[in-house]
């Protein structure tokens, strides 16, 4: 079992920056696939991006359409800790995100919620205008 804990949630205003952090007990191993995911109030989780390392190609990290820039995915390598650093909110942005690990390899799909094995409790984000 792998525990993921998110923290760095809080209300901004439209424009402003938060950093989200994912901590995993068990090793900075169990960090090495991984997924961040949100879900506004009436919607469904949606893939916000992913991070991981593929033999004979390196380490990869994706992002979803609607970020444009504005957020970075980044990690610990000493602590396992993954971050996302948020830019540039819109009340668009407000929803609870949720961190992801799959340490037993890559995703097929790195946008499928299905394809990883263990999730945080999320922390709430919220942008007002």
């Amino acid at each position: 079992q792998v525990q993921l804990e998110e923290s760095g949630g809080g209300s901004v205003q439209e424009g402003g920056w938060l950093k989200l952090s994912c901590s995993a007990s068990g090793g900075s191993t169990n960090t090495n696939y991984m997924g961040w995911f949100r879900q506004a109030p009436g919607k469904e989780r949606e893939f916000v991006s992913a991070n991981g390392w593929l033999s004979g190609r390196g380490s990869y990290r994706y992002y979803a359409d609607f970020v444009q820039g504005r957020f970075t995915g980044s990690k610990d390598a000493v602590t396992g800790t993954v971050y996302l650093h948020m830019f540039e909110l819109t009340p668009a942005d407000t929803a609870t995100y949720y961190c992801a690990a799959r340490p037993r390899g890559p995703p097929r799909n790195y946008r499928d919620p299905d394809e990883y094995d263990y999730w945080g409790r999320g922390t709430q984000v919220i942008v007002s205008s």
